[in-house]
């Protein structure tokens, strides 16, 4: 049981101070919500949400943002002075070390999902987040990265979607034609993080990881090499160069890519809604042509993994063991029920729904999350934009998302793995035919067994 702890409420002044354009006014909070979403636009939907809840249920809350860099550290400020907030809106990398370290009352957040019904909830959105007997916290939001391909030229040419290994090299023999049409535009730039979730999907792909519950694991050279050979196809059916997520766009937006591997905030882009970003396949940066023309995989597997694999980012609501625990409870429960296609709202394109529905309709956020505007410049709904199928695959991809570490409890090695770099290094040292396979593998290993 989570002992609450009384706390002296604060007054605070919306307005200039927050730079989000709102009047200023002065609240008594009843708790406190630390969210990561500051940008002004979505800070000031969250204050909305804040006062709709507090209409409800008279229980205010004070919104407060926090730099995402910041976050670690502050947390562990205020856990060391008895001082967290009630609830944290937080990446997946915190969700179990915080469970361990004692600042998440995961029983809360266990009793929230077992309240609002764990069958609801995206299935891979709880196993990142498990614990003994329940979750560390409450699944929010998440996206998965995807496959974006030219699913009318698939369907010309009589190919099946690029779901596999060997359905995306059958689709390169048969799309590849440069410079007019490149089959791939793999990531090759090693200093990007853009190449290193690109490498994470496809080895997640076949099975492949550096992490068991142990610590640092291996790679197994025969699926490796799978990986590795799959990888060289990809990168030599894509321009030269070092390609990182900008020519990646660009060349899929000029109609001279067959595939690409994006994540979903390229879907309003792809649509015209974004005069920064204009497809440029037509004369027209506003059209919806490409759109039409594309389809997405987010489940994606190698011939070691059969069933496949989604690489998924999910955010989540954390109680903290400061919290005022009922009123914190009550907040979550109405952001995740009542008020959740207005969490949703906040940001569409990137937030898919890990709670498909309630017990009325098991669709119900699905379909009102697929109506909300997403857009810059211009704003329209995804179901608007792209068909059902297309909607229905792109949520369907958080049920099997993972990321290396997670359920091995070894989320923070696998992290400090993939931010040496040594992967991508390695990896471009094999697709430019400078190293074979097993000397590959080897040097991985080599590199990889001394982080910690």
């Amino acid at each position: 049981m989570t002992i609450s702890k009384f706390k002296i409420t604060k007054s605070f002044l919306l307005g200039s101070a927050l730079s989000i354009g709102l009047s200023a006014a002065t609240a008594i909070a009843d708790i406190r919500f630390w969210t990561t979403e500051e940008q002004p636009a979505r800070l000031a939907k969250q204050q909305a949400m804040a006062e709709s809840f507090k209409a409800k249920t008279g229980i205010g809350v004070e919104v407060i943002p926090i730099s995402e860099k910041d976050l670690g550290t502050r947390a562990t400020a205020a856990f060391a002075a008895g001082d967290l907030p009630d609830v944290i809106y937080h990446t997946l990398q915190y969700a179990l070390p915080w469970a361990e370290a004692g600042i998440l009352d995961t029983d809360a957040a266990t009793d929230i999902v077992n309240s609002l019904g764990k069958s609801t909830f995206a299935s891979g959105a709880l196993s990142m987040a498990a614990v003994d007997n329940g979750v560390a916290a409450v699944p929010v939001d998440g996206w998965t990265q995807m496959v974006v391909y030219r699913k009318d030229l698939f369907d010309k040419a009589g190919l099946d979607a690029p779901t596999s290994y060997a359905n995306v090299e059958k689709a390169l023999k048969k799309l590849h034609n440069p410079p007019s049409m490149y089959g791939f535009v793999a990531a090759t730039k090693v200093d990007e993080n853009f190449m290193s979730q690109v490498l994470e999907h496809v080895f997640l792909a076949n099975g492949v990881s550096p992490v068991d519950s142990g610590g640092f694991s291996p790679l197994d050279e025969a699926k490796t090499t799978e990986v590795l050979d799959f990888y060289k196809s990809i990168v030599k059916a894509s321009p030269p160069g070092e390609l990182f997520w900008k020519q990646s766009r660009e060349l899929y937006f000029a109609g001279k890519a067959a595939m690409i591997i994006w994540s979903p905030f390229i879907l309003d882009e792809l649509a015209g809604l974004r005069d920064s970003a204009p497809p440029t396949i037509n004369s027209d940066p506003t059209s919806g042509e490409l759109a039409s023309k594309t389809g997405i995989v987010t489940t994606f597997s190698g011939p070691s993994n059969p069933s496949g694999a989604a690489w998924g980012d999910v955010r989540y609501f954390g109680i903290t063991t400061d919290a005022e625990t009922d009123e914190a409870m009550k907040f979550v429960e109405y952001s995740m029920n009542e008020g959740y296609t207005s969490t949703l709202s906040i940001a569409p394109e990137g937030k898919f729904p890990v709670r498909r529905g309630n017990s009325s309709d098991s669709e119900a956020f699905v379909k009102a999350w697929s109506k909300l505007p997403v857009g810059v410049d211009r704003k329209a709904p995804l179901s608007e934009l792209y068909a059902q199928e297309m909607i229905d695959e792109i949520v369907s991809g958080l049920s099997v998302a993972k990321r290396w570490g997670v359920s091995e409890g070894q989320l923070s090695l696998a992290s400090k793995i993939i931010n040496s770099q040594a992967i991508n290094r390695i990896v471009r040292q094999y697709t430019d035919d400078e190293i074979s396979a097993s000397a590959a593998v080897a040097a991985m290993n080599k590199e990889l067994s001394q982080i910690n």
